[in-house]
């Protein structure tokens, strides 16, 4: 079943009165269940074209079909509800509230979905979600109290409370060491496996693309190449 489509997909920018193209024509599918890394070098439009595949951006032109509908045409609220329902992002910096205890830091984005949980299950949740990534035993901890390792466990966990189709993973293990880094990517492996969330991974670096069952590479806005990664497997 394909939850994600993009038809034609272009993005420019205007700086002044230069147009500046960014996307130009992008096509492509993502069926449910896939391990998708998105590379490129600086400048290829791998980041642009994740915005707008998690509705933080709207394309210049084109269609993106996610889980059955059309969002190129969606006001800023509307993307905002589809993104807290269908969609979950775990990012570089972790972007944990330093001073809110892990369960706390994982529960959040439940105050804003439609669910409508009271505090114990919302809790309780959280809860469940920590479990999931290993942390049972450091949900009253605060982001000091954690490794860079542990932090971006509870990050994840955050990203998948309200149960979405997708996660976004943007360079997930930049701030990590390497030993750090293959715990998280295996955890990404699991998840895929045994949740068959939809998990796209937007990375520069081949060792982390090599735990995708598929690489798309781009370069000046355009794909250069979809297929599986060269080193699949690498660590694994």
């Amino acid at each position: 079943m394909e939850l994600i489509t993009l038809r034609a997909i272009e993005k420019t920018y205007q700086m002044g009165d230069i147009s500046v193209p960014v996307l130009r024509g992008i096509s492509l599918s993502i069926r449910q269940g896939e391990l998708v890394a998105l590379t490129g070098s600086s400048g290829s439009g791998k980041s642009t074209l994740m915005n707008i595949l998690g509705c933080l951006d709207r394309p210049s032109a084109g269609e993106y079909w996610l889980d059955g509908q059309e969002t190129s045409t969606l006001s800023g609220d509307e993307r905002a509800l589809l993104r807290n329902s269908k969609l979950g992002f775990v990012f570089q910096s972790f972007n944990l509230l330093a001073r809110t205890s892990a369960i706390d830091n994982v529960a959040m984005p439940l105050s804003y979905a439609a669910d409508n949980l009271s505090e114990r299950e919302a809790r309780d949740r959280a809860a469940e979600m920590l479990v999931r990534v290993g942390l049972g035993d450091r949900m009253d901890h605060h982001p000091s109290q954690l490794s860079g390792g542990q932090q971006q466990r509870v990050a994840i966990a955050r990203a998948l409370i309200n149960r979405p189709p997708v996660l976004f993973a943007d360079e997930p293990t930049g701030n990590l060491d390497s030993k750090t880094s293959e715990e998280v990517l295996q955890m990404f492996e699991r998840l895929n496996a045994e949740d068959k969330i939809t998990i796209i991974m937007v990375t520069h670096d081949p060792k982390v693309a090599g735990h995708a069952n598929r690489m798309i590479r781009m370069e000046d806005g355009i794909i250069q190449g979809d297929a599986p990664p060269a080193n699949q497997g690498v660590g694994t």
